[in-house]
């Protein structure tokens, strides 16, 4: 993206059209194709199911021209599929509709125009955590394939201090200890973890009113039936 000519002599050496981020949910694949755009200084388009989906019969493979149309106007441009699998699964024979086989089948007409076409910057990025359900000539388009893994100790705890750093915390908070219980989490993880334990000196709070509250109604009907008696 940033250097093209190093990119245009030659067969071999030629800008990659496609990309697959795979790994586990809440790693942040989606959060890196972002921080990617930025760095390349591209234009960024995200791309659902959803945004090529029709009611309309025929409506989502001229949905699906536009874009591409679109994005060739604006190279460079980083054209991000979440979940890509729900766009580009793999075929299902009688089964699949009608629809999903047009959508896929022009979606990857449109993406081998591109790859025909060296001098456009444009690049498909993909995301998924399912991998194995991508369609044979999807994985074949997408030869740039990177694992991003859940984190290790040093990278929780990296991930903890950002997470935590504009919070009340102790002095000697200790954050490898927090890392090292934390074996096994995303990083979409940690943060629920973190608001799970915002969340309760606020809930311990609302039970300590509820506790003054019925104790003062107590005093006062007590009260008052003993100025009755």
């Amino acid at each position: 993206m940033r250097r093209p000519e190093l990119y245009s002599h030659g067969n071999l050496l030629r800008p990659c059209k496609g990309i697959l981020l795979f790994g586990p949910p809440g790693t942040g694949k989606t959060l890196l194709a972002k921080a990617l755009a930025t760095e390349a200084g591209a234009n960024f388009i995200s791309i659902t199911g959803s945004t090529l989906t029709s009611k309309w019969f025929g409506d989502a493979e001229k949905l699906t021209k536009a874009l591409f149309s679109f994005a060739s106007k604006l190279a460079p441009v980083i054209k991000f599929v979440d979940e890509v699998d729900s766009l580009l699964g793999a075929r299902g024979g009688s089964f699949e509709h009608e629809a999903t086989r047009r959508r896929r089948n022009e979606f990857m007409a449109a993406w081998d125009g591109l790859r025909s076409k060296d001098s456009q910057r444009i690049l498909i990025l993909g995301a998924t955590n399912r991998p194995f359900d991508l369609d044979d000539a999807v994985i074949r388009w997408l030869p740039r394939r990177i694992h991003v893994d859940l984190p290790d100790a040093k990278n929780r705890m990296k991930i903890l201090r950002i997470i935590l750093n504009r919070e009340n915390l102790e002095s000697d908070f200790q954050f490898d200890k927090l890392a090292n219980a934390t074996e096994g989490y995303s990083g979409s993880d940690l943060k629920n973890l973190c608001i799970a334990a915002a969340y309760r000196p606020v809930e311990e709070l609302l039970e300590e009113e509820k506790v003054i509250q019925f104790k003062f109604f107590f005093l006062h009907d007590l009260h008052s039936l003993l100025y009755r008696a």
